[in-house]
């Protein structure tokens, strides 16, 4: 997870990023990836497609923009962590077409937490609250763009809250 957090620490600089929302969307362009939005099947969350020298990421317009913002998330992840791809469709995470297996959509998941909801700037803020409840995962769900069960997993895994 190092080598892991240091990418996204190095992306974040160069985003200039100091505080949430992580703007995923300017990431992605600083790496040469267009988003683009489209309708698809809700069982399909997004794409990483190499066009000829265009490089896209493909986002399921139809779902919430805290889904949107992990898919782009996500699929950075497959870039910068798993090059060997040319068509690489999520559908919820887990199934693809390229070949690539679990492990690989586990690291992707896990990036696109670290990326949106990045240790330092948890630390600060839950610096805020004497008790990590459920009022404080909200409010911090809705600070950092993210869905409350995903923050609920990262304070989790951060340490800040039991495993539910």
């Amino acid at each position: 997870m190092d080598q892991t957090r240091k990418k996204i620490s190095n992306l974040l600089r160069r985003a200039g990023v100091q505080r949430p929302p992580v703007p995923v969307e300017k990431i992605a362009e600083l790496l040469g990836l267009d988003v683009r939005y489209s309708p698809s099947a809700d069982d399909v969350s997004g794409a990483l497609i190499r066009k000829g020298k265009e490089l896209i990421i493909g986002v399921n317009s139809y779902h919430h923009p805290n889904r949107q913002r992990f898919t782009i998330a996500h699929e950075i992840a497959h870039f910068v962590m798993h090059k060997a791809w040319h068509l690489h469709v999520d559908e919820d995470f887990c199934i693809n077409r390229d070949g690539s297996n679990g492990r690989e959509e586990v690291e992707a998941n896990r990036f696109a937490a670290e990326l949106l909801m990045p240790v330092e700037l948890i630390q600060a803020d839950v610096a805020r609250f004497n008790n990590v409840d459920d009022s404080a995962v909200s409010w911090l769900a809705g600070r950092y763009r993210v869905s409350t069960q995903a923050m609920q997993i990262r304070l989790t895994n951060l340490g800040y809250i039991a495993p539910f």
